[in-house]
């Protein structure tokens, strides 16, 4: 039995915001730590922590979304936002297994290289800074865009019939 309700709120309704804050906050940090080291200095063992983070995040969110989907009216809006929710955990993963990655490579190019200058910091190899960055950026921004069609297509499942354009009238 998962997290369904809180305070009498279907559970998913709350989640879903950790997602959509910490996915993109991830990408972003992923980025910038794998292209420039002084970034990945001050995040230290963070990064991977953000990481697995939102990739807990992910499973808990659709689990109580499943719980919450059927307790709505099913409708093609409703099954097309549980199918890309569904997706997004393969790219949580991939941030995750890459923030790792790029943790773990940092760790070990700062105890086996230190600076000829004397000044504190890291010479990673250029081509594996390019490969680490580039490959952040696509996992990173498929991360995004993915959370924004989730949003996308959950706020037309909750939203599709619930508004009018024009604003009613208090009685005046």
């Amino acid at each position: 039995m998962g997290l369904d309700l809180i305070n009498g709120i279907p559970a998913h309704v709350l989640f879903v915001h950790v997602v959509v804050v910490l996915v993109p906050l991830t990408a972003l940090a992923l980025v910038l730590c794998a292209a420039f080291p002084s970034v990945m200095r001050r995040f230290g063992l963070a990064l991977p922590i953000l990481a697995l983070v939102s990739l807990i995040s992910v499973p808990l969110t659709t689990s109580a979304g499943e719980w919450l989907e059927r307790h709505v009216d099913s409708n093609a809006l409703v099954r097309k936002h549980a199918e890309l929710g569904d997706q997004l955990l393969p790219w949580a993963i991939g941030l995750f297994v890459v923030a790792a990655g790029v943790w773990w490579a940092y760790r070990r190019t700062a105890r086996t290289a230190p600076e000829p200058s004397g000044v504190i910091g890291v010479r990673v190899a250029t081509p594996l800074r390019v490969a680490a960055a580039v490959l952040s950026l696509v996992v990173g921004v498929g991360a995004c865009v993915q959370v924004y069609r989730i949003g996308d297509s959950g706020a037309k499942a909750a939203w599709h019939d619930g508004y009018s354009a024009a604003a009613h009238s208090d009685g005046d």
